[in-house]
């Protein structure tokens, strides 16, 4: 598929999709994220995602100034058809992942934007980024899950800091918080999440895969529920290859060498 608003290529087991409108900020129509799904659908020989954007931002929102059907406010339901068709699909897809996904955030990373990069298992921001919802400011509410995310990321009392006074939160603030996993100086941002994505892309995928879908269901689960789920995670991540080489590697004192099957 020939992309115009992405870029998307793998590499040494590692998809990375590139956010691709950087004279708009990134600012993400509907198209952005329908050619995101189809991307995710394409991670054939992939063993971790990588997500940033091009330029001097991350992703600035959905794209509220376009015209047409390019625009997030374009009829068929105007705010809410744009995110049942075409955001929300992708998020929940995102959400389904069975491979690690890092999120490098170069500059703002506002509304829509900051749900993309806050969904990721990793999200690590260069100094001169921001996660903002400033929906408050234009009579909306948050969407893409962040009042999901957020409230369980921060807390209440940060989370409704963050959505009702629509203050922009600094990466150093972001990691102090815990919102994100790291913050590093923008110089070498696309080289640490490049690294992380490569450890990642080396490691037992299958087990990787359930630990990321346990930890989204521990979120909302009860201990017992939680239990299960690892006992059954572990049933099939003991049946991998990689689990025979982890044991073998342990047996013979070496680092294990995993396929990510």
């Amino acid at each position: 598929m020939a992309y115009e608003t992405i870029k998307f290529n793998i590499v040494d087991s590692i998809a990375t999709i590139t956010l691709n409108r950087p004279d708009r900020l990134n600012a993400a129509p509907p198209q952005m994220f329908d050619e995101i799904a189809e991307a995710l659908d394409n991670l054939e020989g992939a063993r971790a995602l990588l997500i940033t954007g091009e330029g001097r931002a991350f992703c600035s929102g959905a794209d509220l100034q376009a015209r047409g059907e390019g625009s997030a406010l374009a009829g068929g339901g105007g705010p809410y058809g744009a995110l049942t068709r075409h955001y929300n699909p992708t998020m929940l897809k995102l959400a389904r992942m069975n491979v690690p996904v890092i999120t490098a955030v170069n500059g703002p990373a506002a509304g829509v934007g900051c749900s993309l990069a806050l969904a990721s298992d990793f999200a690590i921001a260069g100094k001169s980024a921001y996660f903002l919802q400033a929906f408050v400011n234009i009579g909306l509410v948050p969407d893409g899950g962040a009042s999901w995310m957020l409230t369980r990321l921060l807390g209440k009392a940060r989370a409704t800091q963050m959505m009702m006074l629509g203050e922009k939160i600094s990466a150093e603030q972001a990691a102090d918080w815990g919102l994100i996993y790291k913050c590093v100086d923008d110089a070498v941002l696309a080289e640490e999440a490049q690294a992380l994505a490569a450890r990642l892309a080396k490691g037992p995928t299958v087990a990787l895969g359930i630990m990321r879908q346990n930890i989204a269901a521990a979120l909302d689960g009860d201990y017992a529920s939680a239990l299960l789920r690892e006992a059954e995670g572990q049933k099939i991540a003991g049946a991998s290859a990689d689990a025979r080489e982890g044991g073998m590697s342990f047996l013979q004192k070496r680092k294990p060498e995993f396929k990510g099957n």
